[in-house]
């Protein structure tokens, strides 16, 4: 068969196997399409697929195949960081920024202590920390992918459970996009490149310059042509942080977070996200799957996840927990919050596949973070859905 068959092939796999286990296992409660999309990624990969049947395996994912794949994955999720950076409403944040500031450092710091000393754990065992990390680079890795909250996953599952346009589901929003910030920003501090911090902040200096005449451009010229204006601004900015040594996920999201979100139609920016997530980002979660390893043994990669699982779950539970006690929120109403910001997916397995990239995280603790995090976005809907039914009058608190 040509090249072309077999990549239709994988295609056909891509989106059938997934929408089928979806809509005839009637898992939208516990998880939504994009869950089972990364689940069904996993399952297709090496560690599981490869391993059943090695030649059926190496016959569909041959290299030609996956070179495509992941060239269209690449772009899918360019667009979809780009995305999440246009929709940063940091205004509001600043509003309210201290009540925003205490919910977000805690929720972020928490977590992001706990899942710092389970990686330190890590260390004590061979394996799991990339051939080009530094100590400190891997354990601020693994710790800031427990704090990580997936913005884009976080706006899906409140519509779903109706609370993104209450106050609620507003704050919410507010304490995410804040740590959505500092999330990229921890990631560029990792990334940095000491051998090459010239070239870094030569970028860094030349985009701020570049984001002061875009800005400029966009307010002048029609909203149609914003889009493809837009479009250019993400493939330079992609191609500049990784030209400097970042990662062109990096150039992404701050080609999307120095655009305002009112430039565009908001009905436009919702049928744009939703259709990449629909017709391209299911490659990006097959190519994930593609890079999942259990050669340091599975019993101790699903071990090392339950460990970075409780980090997460736990850290993100006490943050909001302290949160509520400093600003005297009602009871409950931390632990409410605390689960919904457990979302994680797409973000943090983003996130993971950067560390993986530039080789801070090996193969093993990469599958070992992707079952974590979609181990932590099931758990949202099932936990807050009863606690929202108890405490109604909480959506409705703008504070």
């Amino acid at each position: 068969m040509s090249t072309s068959e077999i990549f239709l092939i994988a295609m056909l796999i891509i989106f059938t196997a997934p929408y089928l286990i979806w809509r005839l296992g009637r898992t939208e409660y516990f998880a939504p399409l994009v869950v089972v999309q990364i689940i069904t990624g996993i399952l297709l990969g090496p560690g599981v697929l490869g391993a059943l049947f090695p030649d059926y395996y190496k016959f569909v994912f041959n290299a030609p195949v996956i070179q495509s794949l992941n060239a269209i994955a690449q772009w899918a999720v360019m667009l979809f960081v780009w995305i999440a950076g246009i929709e940063l409403d940091l205004k509001k944040a600043w509003e309210h920024r201290y009540e925003s500031g205490v919910t977000a450092g805690l929720a972020l710091g928490v977590p992001l202590l706990f899942g710092s000393v389970a990686a330190v754990g890590m260390l004590m065992y061979p394996g799991w920390i990339g051939p080009k990390a530094l100590t400190w680079q891997f354990v601020l890795g693994i710790g800031m992918a427990c704090a990580v909250t997936a913005l884009p996953i976080l706006i899906l599952l409140m519509e779903k459970i109706q609370i993104l346009r209450q106050p609620i589901g507003q704050r919410i929003l507010r304490y995410a996009s804040v740590d959505d910030i500092a999330i990229w920003g921890v990631l560029t501090l990792i990334l940095m490149d000491w051998e090459r911090v010239g070239k870094q902040a030569g970028f860094l200096v030349v985009f701020a310059l570049a984001s002061a005449a875009f800005r400029w451009l966009m307010v002048r010229i029609p909203e149609k042509d914003r889009w493809y204006a837009g479009l250019i601004w993400l493939a330079a900015c992609g191609l500049g942080a990784d030209w400097c040594g970042l990662h062109y996920m990096v150039g992404a999201f701050i080609a999307g977070a120095v655009m305002d979100s009112d430039w565009f139609d908001q009905k436009q920016m919702d049928w744009l996200r939703h259709n990449v997530l629909l017709v391209m980002m299911p490659v990006f979660f097959l190519s994930t799957g593609l890079r999942t390893n259990w050669q340091v043994g599975g019993g101790a990669v699903f071990v090392v996840a339950a460990v970075l699982l409780v980090a997460s779950v736990s850290g993100k539970l006490i943050g909001t927990h302290i949160a509520g006690k400093i600003l005297r929120w009602q009871p409950g109403e931390g632990s409410l919050i605390g689960w919904l910001l457990q979302t994680k997916a797409l973000i943090m397995i983003i996130f993971s596949n950067v560390l993986l990239d530039k080789a801070i995280i090996t193969n093993e603790a990469f599958t070992a973070l992707l079952l974590m995090a979609v181990a932590s976005t099931m758990l949202t809907v099932p936990v807050v859905s009863p606690k929202l039914a108890r405490m109604k009058e909480i959506v409705f608190r703008s504070k």
